[in-house]
């Protein structure tokens, strides 16, 4: 039977304003969710959505005004310290101290939750993480992808069941974000639940299982990530033509053409509304030779603007 890593129920969080300037904000509204164990689930949402609130209430760094949440079989008002035990928040910012080595870095990380060191499992976090052969290095010399690596090795010497990644990759070139992503599912083959907030969609529809989408406050969506996917209604289909007459005439029900040049012309439709098969059937009534086409289905940034727009 699969474990409920994380649940939360109608969890509310109001900051309460100044009554003469301010009024109060409502940062989080009756949030309900789970996480499955062994997921990797993803957090999205704009800035000031409330996302920030929600790991800061996982954290116990900011206290919530109502609502139920529930950590690895702990209660957060009841059990506030095994839940903090049963989590390791990664920062977005790196907050390394430059002249301490990862080995020695980990190794007081430990130490500030009480592990003995009998108990310590530095080494074979450092190999988990590919920083076994940095290990007695200083931190300032390390380039930027070792220093993310290592945050996520920090947050992991109380060997937590629940892993918070808080916009990992921020800032992070193409290829290190690429190997940061194999360390994070590495984590997850042996078992650990990753809970993922980036700014970068593709990532989440890369790396995500399921999604939850907030938007000032509010949990506007949460499915798999292929439902999501799903939702999408519109298609987008680029022909590439022989070239053809610019005052081509092009009309169909319930789909848009627009010629980009004199051979190429893009065509917007509902995925419903019409069958593929008789849209070329058109284009050949219309004399037109089709030598390429280009399928854009769409991704997950459309449900997001979908979801989030004014």
């Amino acid at each position: 039977m699969i474990k409920t890593a994380l649940s939360v129920e109608k969890l509310t969080k109001v900051y309460l304003g100044d009554k003469k300037k301010t009024n109060n904000t409502n940062a989080l509204n009756n949030i309900t969710l789970e996480v499955k164990q062994g997921e990797i689930f993803g957090l999205l949402g704009p800035n000031g959505a409330g996302k920030t609130t929600f790991l800061s209430i996982l954290a116990g760094t900011v206290i919530k005004t109502n609502g139920k949440v529930n950590v690895w079989g702990f209660d957060l008002d009841k059990n506030p310290r095994q839940v903090r035990a049963s989590i390791g928040i990664v920062p977005q910012e790196v907050n390394l101290d430059a002249f301490f080595s990862p080995k020695k870095l980990l190794d007081l990380q430990a130490g500030l939750y009480g592990i003995k060191n009998s108990q310590k499992i530095t080494e074979t976090i450092l190999k988990l993480v590919s920083l076994d052969k940095q290990a007695n290095s200083y931190s300032r010399n390390l380039s930027g992808g070792m220093k993310r690596r290592l945050l996520i090795a920090k947050a992991m010497v109380h060997q937590p069941p629940i892993l918070v990644l808080d916009e990992p990759t921020a800032g992070v070139d193409v290829e290190l974000r690429k190997n940061l992503w194999e360390n994070v599912k590495q984590l997850n083959k042996i078992g650990v639940t990753i809970i993922l907030t980036t700014h970068y969609l593709f990532e989440a529809q890369e790396m995500c299982d399921r999604i939850a989408i907030i938007n000032k406050g509010n949990l506007v969506a949460l499915d798999t990530t292929k439902k999501l996917l799903d939702r999408i209604k519109m298609k987008k289909i680029i022909f590439k033509l022989e070239k053809f007459q610019s005052n081509l005439n092009l009309s169909m029900p319930n789909v848009k053409f627009s010629i980009d040049s004199n051979d190429s012309i893009t065509v917007n439709y509902e995925k419903e509304s019409i069958n593929f098969e008789k849209l070329i059937n058109y284009l050949k009534e219309k004399n037109l030779k089709i030598l390429d086409i280009s399928i854009d289905e769409g991704d997950l940034e459309d449900v997001f603007i979908q979801l989030t727009k004014n």
